[in-house]
């Protein structure tokens, strides 16, 4: 599973280093370097969303396709929303050989990308934020926290 937070840079050319920790799980547990990159989105609690990436590992996005294909309880719209804004821009990468994956422009300008990034290990993917971006997802998941602080003491969090 991936986990920490780790800071980065983004270079002019897109290019962007996978920390070693994240690609070290990518051959340990999935026996392949290669990942998807697609967009990810947040809600900042005013309806508004926030936009970041989001990087799968191979067969966990593979897998996530074919779940969407065989999905039920959905309607046509949601899962339309969810191939157009998910499934539809993800790109296939693999690093080079100082571990840095190339960010397409659409991805990058999407998230809004340019030098200071944040890439948060969220169990099963990894996200990447523009730092200011992550700065304000922090504040939305605090007040999220502890908005449901009571519910999250259950499970002993």
């Amino acid at each position: 599973m991936f986990w920490g937070e780790f800071t980065a840079t983004i270079d002019g050319k897109g290019r962007t280093s996978i920390p070693a920790r994240f690609r070290d799980i990518l051959v340990e547990k999935y026996q392949d370097e290669r990942v998807f990159i697609t967009k990810c989105l947040t809600d900042l609690g005013n309806g508004e969303p926030c936009r970041g990436l989001s990087v799968y590992p191979y067969s966990s996005f593979l897998a996530l396709a074919e779940r969407l294909e065989q999905a039920t309880g959905y309607t046509v719209a949601q899962l339309n929303s969810i191939k157009r804004l998910i499934l539809a821009p993800a790109v296939e990468c693999i690093a080079d050989k100082q571990g840095r994956v190339l960010i397409p422009p659409t991805l990058r300008g999407y998230a809004a990308l340019e030098r200071d990034l944040v890439m948060v290990g969220t169990q099963n993917k990894v996200e990447i934020w523009g730092q200011d971006t992550w700065y304000t997802v922090v504040r939305q998941s605090e007040k999220d926290y502890l908005a449901a602080s009571e519910a999250l003491a259950v499970p002993g969090i």
